[in-house]
């Protein structure tokens, strides 16, 4: 049996689960070079929230970092996260504005789109699929990993079987709250293997512990790429330390080859960029945490909002919220949580505790129950759905969402004229998901208040005349506008 291949997340989910996105391209440009000679079968860049983070809190464009990482490691593949039809945004949008995001991020060097959808509905991946075809590279259909009375390892190899018929280039579980546990993945592993003729890869996190022992299961089942990360943004939240696996696999067959001395290297240089972030960063993201394995939630979603409960009031509400989770899972037809429904569950499990079950419904909450999300595992809870028709005053659907979503470029690219933005395709389909972050990018920083100056020549006699000048300190000469008319004056500073 061939080696397994290991595909290096540090640039991406490495940082994003463990210091909250905020490694900058300054600090990746030195390392990834490196990555590039060490022999992963690929490298996570960008997507999953490094677009939303990197524009909003680093003021960093996105296809700029796409394109300077792809200039420092040019020989192998790149790879992203790609929400379906929610891009990387957080609803759906038009088949037109999908398209295009796929093609541009294609021609600015992506080579593998990792696509998913947050309710496991594959009508939500087949336009990135087929425009991730189109453009020349690689779609590789994601199942997200959940556990729930409806989710068994059938309904997945169903899930990935309709992935395989519609082109794909490999399947990928994903176990975005590192639950899955060992046995059950080599029981899944082996078989997606023997169902369908595209590779099988995986993708973990070791929240609760299991996933360097998940990865040995699935490497003895046959998978055929893992995704792992580099400490000190590995383990814990992340992916599992690609050295550490490399410990684990010693005397396997399927053990790959690295050059352990430039794994240490990067380790080094990773080190300090990781203690500059020690704002984002925390000690209960960097060790096994049971609390998972009981709620069944992902890390990120814990820490997250026990922060929130807090800022509500609620945090001797925690045990009373968390409880609610599967309450509410279950009536929304036992979707994943994974962005945005793990942010919606928790939410909706926060009013439910606060007001009363049901008694106030976050309109997102209801948008899954009336279908605009997609097709869900199990039926959502008739009377929930009732409940929520008659709040948002529009009737469920059965439709692929994305069917009543009118096409948006022409739209998007009027709309980045009128506020004499670019409209090439880049910010087109950067501002579909983030107008407000496009608008400050490119606003100006406010000039500095200046000292005011008062017009020494009387400017000429007309009724409702107003003029306003600024200018630097001393006399100087300056042509104002006056009701239409350019006159020379001179100013003077007031003192």
């Amino acid at each position: 049996m061939n080696p397994v291949s290991f595909n290096c997340t540090v640039l991406r989910d490495g940082h994003q689960s463990l210091a909250a996105t905020r490694m900058n391209s300054s600090d990746m440009l030195p390392i990834a070079p490196i990555l590039d000679t060490m022999g992963f079968s690929a490298l996570e860049t960008w997507g999953g929230a490094t677009i939303d983070a990197g524009l909003r809190f680093l003021k960093e464009w996105p296809f700029d970092r796409l394109d300077a990482l792809k200039k420092a490691a040019p020989k192998t593949p790149h790879m992203m996260l790609l929400r379906g039809q929610n891009i990387v945004g957080y609803t759906n949008y038009a088949d037109d504005v999908v398209e295009a995001f796929v093609a541009t991020s294609a021609k600015h060097g992506m080579n593998i789109f990792r696509i998913f959808d947050c309710v496991n509905d594959p009508r939500n991946m087949e336009t990135s699929i087929r425009a991730a075809k189109k453009a020349g590279a690689q779609a590789h259909g994601t199942i997200c990993y959940t556990t729930s009375p409806v989710h068994t390892t059938e309904s997945f190899v169903k899930m990935g079987c309709e992935l395989a018929e519609m082109g794909v280039d490999a399947v990928v579980i994903k176990d975005m709250a590192g639950l899955i546990p060992p046995y059950e993945t080599h029981e899944l592993v082996a078989a997606l293997k023997k169902n369908i003729n595209v590779p099988v890869w995986i993708h973990t996190h070791d929240t609760a512990g299991l996933g360097a022992s998940t990865y040995l299961s699935a490497i003895d089942a046959g998978v055929d790429a893992c995704d792992v990360s580099i400490a000190p943004f590995a383990n814990g939240t992340g992916q599992p330390d690609c050295l550490r696996m490399l410990a684990l696999l010693e005397g396997s067959p399927r053990k790959p080859s690295f050059d352990l001395d430039k794994l240490n290297e990067v380790q080094e240089m990773l080190k300090p960029i990781y203690d500059s972030l020690d704002k984002f960063t925390s000690h209960k993201n960097e060790v096994v945490d049971s609390d998972t394995l009981r709620y069944q939630v992902p890390g990120g979603m814990l820490s997250n909002f026990r922060t929130q409960l807090k800022e509500q009031g609620m945090s001797d509400k925690f045990e009373e919220v968390f409880a609610e989770i599967p309450v509410v899972r279950k009536a929304l037809g036992w979707i994943p949580l994974v962005t945005p429904t793990s942010q919606i569950v928790g939410v909706q499990a926060m009013l439910n505790v606060k007001f009363g079950r049901w008694k106030n419904i976050s309109p997102q909450a209801a948008d899954i129950a009336l279908g605009y999300y997609g097709r869900t595992a199990a039926p959502v809870d008739p009377e929930v759905q009732k409940l929520c028709a008659e709040k948002m005053g529009k009737e469920p659907i059965t439709c692929r969402p994305a069917d009543l979503i009118k096409p948006g470029m022409a739209d998007l690219r009027k709309k980045l004229e009128e506020k004499g933005l670019p409209t090439d395709d880049e910010h087109c389909v950067i501002y579909a998901m983030f107008p407000q972050e496009v608008e400050a990018y490119y606003k100006k920083p406010e000039p500095k208040a200046e000292a005011p100056v008062a017009i020494s020549t009387p400017a000429p006699a007309a009724a409702g005349i107003s003029a306003q000048v600024s200018g630097t300190a001393g006399n100087r000469s300056m042509n104002i506008v006056i009701n239409g008319q350019s006159h020379s004056v001179q100013v003077e500073r007031v003192n």
